[in-house]
Order: structure tokens, then sequence, then C-alpha cells
């Protein structure tokens, strides 16, 4: 059953429209606004405030007012915060799912899930609050002691993307509330929607005031650029382009700033000839076209062996184009619009400039028309190991398939790429799992797997996808800092 006009108009008046400064919804210094739009109609959807340079540095003077208190605060308590926060997202999934499939325009069983996964960081940081871990030793030569503590980064700011507007602010908010850290959220401008809501339920969570600030704005470098030239700030995590994420991390350079980079993927699919072939479609399907493709994690190179390919091609066809799109909240929706025209128009460079260079559309190839900025679900197959489409994150439902010969091959052309994100492995044999997992470039190995995000788990690149972690114990480790006091001899004296 689709969503009642008169629902989406309920939540979406219910949602604050203001910057969220030391525990306070207020307007722009400066009055300033901008819209949010619906991807599927291009319709506006909300007016919030567009946060000036003033507004970052008020948001970071609450920062840092508090972040002595709220380190001191007890690990017990913070959890508690974070438990509520996760029971509270949980009963109000609906909202969220909704208020995601109309801002980015995902389908709402897809936004469903996207709440389970985002919700889960607020369980799994809850658990993991009471348990930052120090230690204390004897020197090697037994003459002093040894006593690490790990102790809160200090005030934050959490840039977070358009595609995933829960599980990116959570994976970001989480730890940092665990750790005692204080924060600074830049939300993306195209989905700031899900964030202003997410905040609102962690302040009746119990999250004391000043400790979240949330500054939406039109224009992040108002915000990134005098944060990062503030003493006061400690760290900052980013979660986007790799282009823009090395300027962030040239200006982190000024203060020696902390730096979380999760940046952007070329994530290689590899299908062996001992592949379950109609497994590997399926784990193709979930690879590709989470997030209509607009996923960092996203499939973006079908490596197959060359034995297979054309079954595999044919198959993978068979299912993306029995796919239906349509605006989220449809109901019969597979596949929702992209972010934007200028998403779409960028997918469809590159397909066309892959086929001119003799790559076939087995199944989609061209935009769909009419309102909103579809898509639709494409598949290239005799894809040139050498062409553009599989240099570039495609950021959309587009599967270019290429072949490789043997192990070896895969290997080099998995590893053709300046990105180290994600990667899928499909195969039976297990010692070639790890044979390939070894010596593949990533941070991320599914194996026979299409999905494998996790709360627990530790989730990064290497090379240009970026650095740290995010998820897992690592994720609370990237919002601590360790302090070492060498304690003289206590037997000295005897």
């Amino acid at each position: 059953m689709s969503i009642a006009p008169a629902r989406e108009t309920e939540l979406l008046a219910s949602i604050p429209t203001g910057l969220l400064i030391n525990g306070q919804w207020r307007d722009a210094s400066d009055g300033g606004t901008f819209d949010v739009l619906d991807p599927a109609t291009g319709e506006k959807l909300a007016t919030l405030a567009s946060a000036t340079s003033e507004d970052a540095m008020a948001a970071l003077d609450a920062a840092d007012a508090v972040q002595g208190s709220w380190a001191r605060t007890a690990p017990r308590e913070r959890a508690e915060i974070l438990r509520r926060g996760f029971e509270m997202v949980t009963a109000r999934a609906e909202d969220f799912a909704l208020l995601m499939s109309l801002e980015m325009g995902k389908p709402l069983p897809e936004a469903r899930g996207e709440v389970t996964y985002g919700a889960e960081f607020l369980r799994w940081f809850s658990e993991e609050t009471v348990r930052d871990y120090g230690r204390y030793l004897t020197t090697p030569e037994g003459k002093n002691k040894i006593l690490v503590q790990t102790k809160p980064v200090g005030p934050c700011l959490l840039i977070t993307p358009w595609n995933f507007p829960l599980a990116m602010a959570t994976r970001k908010v989480a730890p940092a509330i665990a750790a005692g850290c204080t924060m600074v959220l830049k939300p993306a401008k195209l989905t700031p929607l899900t964030s202003q809501l997410f905040a609102a339920v962690m302040l009746e969570a119990g999250l004391p005031a000043g400790v979240l600030n949330v500054v939406s704005s039109a224009s992040a470098s108002k915000i990134s650029g005098p944060l990062m030239q503030d003493d006061r700030l400690r760290k900052v995590s980013f979660t986007g382009s790799t282009a823009v994420g090395k300027m962030l991390m040239k200006a982190a350079a000024d203060k020696v700033l902390r730096t979380s980079m999760e940046l952007g993927g070329n994530a290689p699919f590899l299908v062996f000839e001992d592949a379950d072939l109609d497994a590997a479609v399926e784990g193709a399907m979930a690879a590709k076209m989470r997030n209509m493709g607009e996923a960092c994690t996203a499939a973006n190179r079908f490596l197959v062996h060359e034995s297979v390919a054309e079954e595999f091609t044919t198959k993978f066809a068979a299912a993306m184009g029995a796919l239906k799109t349509g605006r989220g909240t449809d109901p019969e929706t597979n596949v929702g619009p992209l972010i934007d025209s200028v998403a779409r128009d960028d997918v469809h460079a590159l397909v066309a400039a892959a086929i001119e260079a003799g790559a076939t559309a087995v199944t989609g190839g061209a935009p769909i028309e009419g309102p909103g900025y579809f898509y639709a679900p494409t598949v290239l197959a005799n894809v040139a190991n050498d062409a553009a489409i599989l240099g570039e994150e495609i950021f959309g439902p587009v599967a270019p398939v290429t072949t490789f010969r043997d192990e070896a091959h895969a290997i080099e052309l998995a590893n053709a790429s300046e990105y180290g994100l994600a990667s899928y492995i499909y195969t039976r044999d297990h010692n070639r799992l790890f044979r390939v997992a070894e010596q593949i470039e990533f941070g991320l190995v599914g194996f026979n797997a299409g999905v494998i995000s996790n709360a627990a788990a530790p989730f990064g690149g290497v090379k240009q996808s970026g650095l740290g972690r995010e998820g897992g114990a690592e994720g609370l480790s990237e919002y601590t800092t360790t302090q070492y006091i060498g304690i003289a001899d206590p037997y000295a004296a005897l």
C-alpha cells in the first residue's frame, strides 16, 4: 500500500528545520535557508536553516564548553543514552524509513533496512562504551610500572554523505558518544532531514545540551573551513568523495588534526569458474543495487572468468531487467531515482562512452523519461578492460562486465584501481579465497556474500579509499587518544 500524501506532510511538518546548537533549535545567524528536494519528483520537501561560519563557531563553542564534563560522565551513563537512542530510533523506524525514502529516493523496504543497520551502531557502541580497556604492566627490565589509559580525543567535526542519511550519522555519532567526545555534525545538504530527526531523538534519549550540535548548511566549506582552523577542534571524520577528502586532509594538516576518511570506491566483483552462478547473480544484485548503486561499497567492476561470463551475464541481465523503477514510497518499486540530475547525467555519460567504445547494453542503457532522476538498471557486456567506466566510481544502477583468464589475471585486474574499499569474491574454493584475499588491496572482502557491512565489523579502505575504520572495536579507538603514565618502582623504597 502506498504512503498517503497526508502522512508525508505530517512527518515533514514534524522535522526540526533549525540549527541545533547547545541543545536549542535556532535560525541561521543571517536568516539564510536552503531547500531539500524529492529526487523522485524534483519538488520541494522542506526548507531548512542554512548555517553560516558564525553558526559553525557557535556550535564549536557549545561543544568545547561541555567537553570536560561530558568526558567525565560515567561510561555506563553514556552507554544508557546510546541504548535509549537505539530503542527510540527502532520505535520510530517507519518515520525514519519514510523520511529517507522521501529525501534520498531509496525504496521503503531498503530504507527500513537502513534503519535496522543504522540503529545497530547505537546498540553496538552502547555495549562497547564500558569496554574501553587500558592496561597496567611492569617494564621489561622490571624497574618501573606502565599505566596506559585512553581518553576522548575531544571535540569532533563529523561530515556525513547524502546516500545513507541515518547510518552514516549513527556510525560516527555513536562511537563519539561512547568515547566521551562532543560533536559538530554537518549533514549533506541533499539529505539533511534524517539527521535533524536523529538529533531530536538523541536529545529525547537524554544526550546533554552541547554534546551533539547539528549545522545543516548549503555550504560545506563555510562550516569546515573555520572549524578546522580552530585549535579547539581535535578530530575530523568525513565520508564522501576522495577529491573532497584530500582537501580536508590538507586543511587538517595545518592543525595536525586526527582524521578518519571513508572515501571513494571501485569495488571488483570476482566470479571464478567454480562459482555457484545463481548465488553469484543473487550476490551481484545485492552488491550492485543496494541504494540504486549509490554506495561506496557498490560492486563497480564485474570481473568474470571467461568460461562462465556469457552465462553469468545473461542471468544477471535478466534479474536487472526485471526490476521496477519508481518513487520509493510505491510498494512495487525496486529501484528509486538517483539523487539529482547531475548524478543521472554523469552515469549516462559513462554508459554512452562504454557503448561507443564497443560495449553492449544487454539491458537498460538510458535515462528514464519523465519527472525525477531515474536511470534504467543496466548491464553492459564486452567491456574492454581499459574502459573508462571501469576506472571511475559509477554511483548508479550500471554493471559493466569484463572477463579474466585465470586467478593471477583476476588479481591483476582487481588491483588496477587507485581505490581499495570493498571487494567481492565468488568461488567454492576456500584456499582460493585466502590466496586472493591476501593479494588484493581492499579493506573489505565479501566471500560469497554481496552485503557485508555490520556495526560489529571494522569498515574502511586502503589506498585512495581513505584511512581509519568505523564500526567494530576499531571504531571506538578512532575517537580516543592513548596516554601513558610511567610509575616509579613501588618496591624501590623497601
